[in-house]
């Protein structure tokens, strides 16, 4: 799979669907998807290679006597949805979905590399005010491990 990457603003319209970027559509390579709730109110959409992999991780990691991974399987699992994307480039965005991530008319596709994340577009906005700092520390952090990868070779 070519790697999912890029923003885009993009239109959702009436009926609840949204067209994919053609680079997104072109890196996603089949039709068969899966959409659920992501975290910090977006919506994940993953390519089932990429979805079968994580749910993998997910049964060989939880255990539902543990009540963490009880709400982060309710919360991943339960609302996951199959998605198609039909011949216009479309995916179609169920209501409960769109009600959780607080879709409306214009919304942000994020590529994140192995899955795509979707935004109602103030939200995200917002949220990238509101993690700078989040973000800045996380790129120190970044740095200081390739140093030490570096100097380790």
């Amino acid at each position: 799979m070519k790697s999912l990457n890029g923003e885009y603003k993009i239109t959702l319209d009436d009926k609840g669907r949204l067209s994919l970027p053609t680079k997104i559509r072109a890196a996603l390579e089949d039709n068969n998807h899966m959409l659920t709730k992501g975290p910090d109110g977006c919506i994940w959409l993953y390519p089932m290679e990429e979805w079968n992999k994580l749910m993998q991780k997910v049964r060989t990691s939880s255990s539902a006597f543990n009540s963490d991974f009880r709400a982060l399987r309710r919360h991943l699992i339960g609302p996951a949805q199959d998605v198609e994307i039909d011949k216009a480039g479309r995916i179609a965005i169920p209501q409960t979905l769109r009600e959780y991530a607080d879709l409306n008319r214009d919304c942000i596709v994020l590529g994140q590399d192995d899955f795509v994340e979707i935004w109602n577009a103030d939200r995200y906005r917002s949220y990238e005010t509101e993690s700078k700092e989040e973000y800045e520390i996380a790129y120190e952090k970044l740095g200081a491990a390739l140093l030490r990868e570096k100097d380790g070779e």
